[in-house]
């Protein structure tokens, strides 16, 4: 299993998958600050279509403009600019609150990578630690006083159900690296070790071929499951795999039985349990592959 999750490592072009991903809008900040908000806005909106969903969130910072972290102090002036906005479930009010109320936290603490360690240090449980960190994010930008369901789930509860793919996302981009994928700055804030892996479809898909989960939705137990057994190969860094395996996911649209077609090519078919189980069967002789 090592070998192959290493070799998908090796094989990942990470600048030409880089251009297809959310997060080369925030590779474009300079400004900490601006890479902080920008990160949060387009991890927050990733959900759906890839090239739909950077349609989106290329519309929404064009709107905000060049400088994140210096409109967000206006309250006003941000929903100026993002009226008229909308994508999937979430309308510009959702995105002007969560914006206005992460900036204030970067005001309060410095950077929200400040106020995220100060969670960690005060509530050693990660889980809660984000939480607080959602929490605080949420009663600044006044999206907790929202009835609507969308507002919630822009920025959604750690507690709950959900296993939070858009928030681990951002953390893994705040935390690890930098490298052609991951910012790292908050890489002397935040140990790469305490880090879940992100369960989209994809990775919870290729999770489960590999048996590293039966768990039969990605929620926050599926991620803690996930990131233990990767843990195994990286304990320092678990989610080093993350970006290689769900844009090998996405290119194979990795099925859920064997299927010779889109699963050729794939670095992990070697200990996927669709081939692996098929493969035995012929070495023993006992059922050949006609």
């Amino acid at each position: 299993m090592h070998v192959a999750l290493e070799g998908v490592l090796e094989a990942c072009d990470v600048a030409a998958r880089v251009a297809t991903d959310p997060v080369e809008y925030v590779r474009r900040e300079r400004d900490p600050l601006d890479a902080e908000l920008v990160g949060l806005i387009a991890s927050s909106v990733a959900f759906g279509n890839v090239k739909a969903l950077r349609s989106k969130l290329a519309d929404a910072l064009e709107r905000i403009g060049p400088s994140p972290s210096l409109v967000a102090d206006d309250r006003d002036e941000v929903s100026r600019r993002l009226r008229g906005w909308k994508h999937r479930v979430w309308i510009a009010d959702d995105l002007a609150r969560m914006i206005v109320g992460a900036r204030a936290v970067q005001r309060a603490h410095g950077t929200l990578g400040d106020r995220f360690a100060l969670d960690l240090a005060e509530h050693p449980e990660f889980r809660e630690a984000l939480a607080s960190f959602v929490d605080a994010i949420r009663a600044a930008g006044g999206l907790d006083r929202v009835k609507r369901p969308s507002a919630r789930h822009l920025l959604p509860d750690p507690r709950g159900a959900s296993g939070c793919k858009r928030l681990l996302l951002f953390l893994r981009w705040m935390v690890r690296g930098p490298n052609e994928a991951d910012l790292g700055l908050w890489r002397s804030k935040v140990d790469a070790s305490r880090l879940l892996i992100p369960v989209d479809v994809h990775i919870h898909k290729l999770a489960k071929n590999l048996g590293l989960t039966e768990r039969a939705t990605p929620s926050w137990a599926t991620a803690e499951e996930i990131t233990a057994a990767l843990r195994r190969f990286d304990p320092a860094d678990p989610v080093r795999f993350d970006f290689a395996l769900c844009h090998m996911g996405m290119a194979q649209q990795c099925p859920s039985r064997r299927d010779a077609v889109r699963c050729e090519g794939c670095g992990v078919q070697p200990v996927c349990r669709h081939w692996a189980t098929r493969q035995r069967r012929d070495v023993s002789g006992s059922r050949r592959t006609r």
